[in-house]
């Protein structure tokens, strides 16, 4: 992490007139004030670090449909996947905080510190948290003419034959390695992850007999088992979800376990208050239009839509417990 070094206080000098230089300033500072009241006045970018056609992709796009309108000005989706999602965060980082770019990111985000330590990417001290947009259920799936009917099935065989059973994910350090690393760790179990190029390609695996699970979220999972390709034996959530009332939660089976993936929504450091302020408020007057909820239901979820405290509790949470499952396991990306 880069450390900045602080320069002793100055004593303050009571000059009785105003700088001329800060006096020149101000007509440019009312006017960039002015610019933050009058946002957006030119299309905002929003940078989602994965691939295109993926559930978060398809959340990002229904958004931006519906804040078109609202903000008077396009959001135009950029995908800029690669390195765990660590490329599309590192561009918004470093893009000017004047409202044009923002990113809209998974659980990931709170991995990229203790998985990428090198390039000192701390969204709690980079970015400027705007809105936690939903939490998705994390499922546990199997094959669904498979020998496993339960959480307590996949349990009782990973005891009988310790680093045999497999699961897969979309990449080394994605958010479904480390939710299935964390259930390894809590229940005390010894599995072997098999790394695919995307959670398409993994869960193909699946129904094919390569690998025994996926830990993945539920709108991944719930088209296959709605086409009875898959089973879902729980989620990883701290109570049962409304939206699933028949699926245990795996905190039943191992307490402790929650593995929740969720989107949210950040700028750039020092993203100006009128900004923020207009985004969040907008984005929260989503929350309760029909399509929103219809689409987000059909997902497993609800849409949050907060405001920024919400995603700064989240980051203060997960940051540090993702650090200790990636020691833990002995993950290395770099």
């Amino acid at each position: 992490m880069a450390m900045t070094r602080q320069l002793p206080p100055q004593p303050a000098r009571d000059t009785g007139w105003l700088p001329r230089r800060a006096a020149l300033a101000l007509p440019f500072l009312a006017k960039a004030a002015r610019a933050d009241e009058a946002w957006p006045n030119r299309p905002v970018r929003l940078v989602i670090p994965f691939g295109a056609g993926g559930p978060i992709d398809a959340i990002g796009r229904l958004l931006a449909e519906h804040l078109r309108d609202r903000l008077g000005q396009p959001l135009v989706i950029e995908n800029r996947p690669g390195a765990g999602g660590s490329i599309g965060i590192r561009a918004v980082v470093q893009s000017p905080p004047d409202g044009a770019t923002f990113l809209l990111t998974s659980a990931s985000l709170a991995s990229v510190p203790a998985l990428y330590p090198s390039q000192g990417l701390d969204p709690r001290r980079a970015m400027t948290p705007v809105s936690l947009v939903a939490e998705v259920p994390t499922a546990m799936v199997v094959r669904a003419d498979g020998p496993y009917r339960s959480v307590g099935d996949v349990m009782a065989a990973a005891k009988a034959r310790p680093a045999t059973l497999t699961y897969g994910s979309g990449g080394v350090g994605s958010s479904n390695h480390l939710s299935g690393a964390l259930f390894a760790q809590a229940a005390g179990l010894r599995l072997e992850h098999i790394s695919y190029r995307g959670a398409a390609p993994a869960m193909i695996a699946l129904f094919t007999g390569e690998i025994d699970m996926v830990f993945a979220s539920t709108i991944e999972t719930l088209p296959h088992v709605a086409a009875g390709r898959a089973r879902l034996l729980g989620v990883a959530t701290e109570a049962r979800v409304p939206a699933l009332p028949e699926v245990p939660a795996i905190n039943e089976i191992v307490p402790g376990y929650v593995a929740l993936n969720w989107y949210a929504i950040a700028g750039p450091r020092g993203l100006p208050e009128p900004v923020l302020a207009r985004f969040t408020e907008t984005l929260a007057a989503l929350h309760d239009l029909p399509e929103i909820q219809a689409r987000f239901a059909a997902a497993g979820t609800s849409p949050l839509l907060t405001g920024p405290e919400a995603l700064v509790r989240r980051l203060d949470s997960d940051v540090p417990q993702w650090q200790r499952v990636v020691e833990a396991a002995g993950i290395k990306v770099e």
